[in-house]
Formats: structure tokens, C-alpha cells, sequence
């Protein structure tokens, strides 16, 4: 692997973290579904899906890009709002502390360059909605990953399949003694998940 040293010691303390029964229920279905898609030679279009696609969204998008590298699986990942915001500089700060290099590109809505392997091309990664010209229009599955956005966007057009997979939001930590602590927590609380499902994914795929 050619992950920069800082991630690849985020990634062993990742694998220490438990993910409880209840958890590994929910993602179940979206393991299935990676493993149908690659049984089926059909592709893997990630849309994770958040209200502003500021931090938890953009958390997912980016770790599922980087497990997707280091479980070799085809998969594309994309994340979306139905707002346009801006991705929270808490969260950019959360990664860059786990070993991403981040640079950003623009004052109003950056787009961030996240590097995270020596041979490997930068993640970009912006504020934008869920249909942005940028992110699949078909053939894809909608990761909501908050509730707000889940509740309130019942119908996402050109999905093919549809998980809720929520998670707090650490917005609410905001101007707290912990709002660092959480960001990161969040962060590896997703991250560890994605790490799950890819991980599952892998195993089912050798068998």
C-alpha cells in the first residue's frame, strides 16, 4: 500500500475500534449490495447523502474513497446535499489530523484537494447537491447519512436502491470544550464503519 504513514496508523487504531451488533445489522444491506453489484459485473456508485454535504456526507465520501483503494474494490464514491453550504472547516481539520494532506482551491465553497497516498490522485471534495453534474444520475445507491435529509428527501431521482445509515451530527458540538474530540470521533466512527463493509466485502468476494 502507499498510504501516507500518519493514515496507516489511523487505519490501525480504526481496526480497534468494536462496532456493535445493532450497527453491523443496518449496514448489512449495503454489504449485500457491493457484493451483488461485483457478482454482477454491474458498478459501484456511492451517493452519500447529507442536508448540507458539510461534514457527515463528505466524511463518508472520502473514506469510502480511501477503503475502496485498499481493498482493491471497484468502487466510486460520491456524496451530495440537497442544500449548498460549504465543507465545514471542523471537518476538514478532523481529517487532516488523521494524515490527509488538504489543500484548498477557492474562497467561497472550496474545493479541497485531499491527498492521501503518494501514488495516488487527490479526492476532491465540495459542498454541492445530491444531483450535482458532478455525482451519477443512474445505477447508483443514496447513502443518507443524516436524518433530516432522509425524512425530507423521500424520493432521490436515478438511485437504483436507497440505505439510511445515520449518524449524529457533530455540528452540535460546535463552540464546545469538545467540539475537536468530536469531529474526530465522527470521523472514525464513520470511517470504521465504511472499514467494516469494505472489509466484508473483501472477505465475501474471496470465498
Amino acid at each position: 500500500m502507499h498510504l501516507f504513514p500518519e493514515i496507516e496508523q489511523t487505519v490501525r487504531n480504526l481496526k480497534k475500534r468494536a462496532i456493535s451488533e445493532e450497527r453491523k445489522v443496518v449496514l448489512v444491506p449495503l454489504i449485500n449490495y457491493m457484493v451483488y453489484q461485483i457478482q454482477n459485473d454491474k458498478p459501484i456508485k456511492l451517493n452519500f447523502i447529507c442536508t448540507h454535504n458539510s461534514r457527515r456526507s463528505q466524511f463518508s465520501q472520502i473514506w469510502a474513497h480511501v477503503w475502496g483503494y485498499y481493498f482493491n474494490l471497484p468502487v466510486q464514491s460520491f456524496s451530495g446535499g440537497v442544500e449548498v453550504t460549504e465543507f465545514n472547516s471542523r471537518a476538514v481539520a478532523a481529517l487532516r489530523r488523521d494524515g490527509f494532506e488538504i489543500k484548498a482551491i477557492g474562497d467561497s465553497n472550496p474545493i479541497y484537494e485531499l491527498n492521501f497516498g503518494k501514488k495516488q490522485k487527490p479526492i476532491l471534495a465540495y459542498s454541492k447537491l445530491f444531483d450535482d453534474e458532478s455525482n451519477p444520475k443512474v445505477e447508483f445507491a443514496a447513502i443518507m447519512t443524516c436524518d433530516h435529509a432522509d425524512e425530507n428527501c423521500p424520493y432521490i431521482p436515478g438511485c437504483e436502491v436507497r440505505f439510511p445509515i445515520r449518524f449524529e451530527d457533530p455540528k452540535i458540538f460546535d463552540e464546545t470544550p469538545i467540539e475537536r474530540k468530536m469531529y474526530s470521533e465522527r470521523s472514525h466512527e464513520i470511517a470504521s464503519e465504511l472499514f467494516y463493509v469494505f472489509g466484508q466485502v473483501h472477505k465475501l468476494m474471496k470465498k
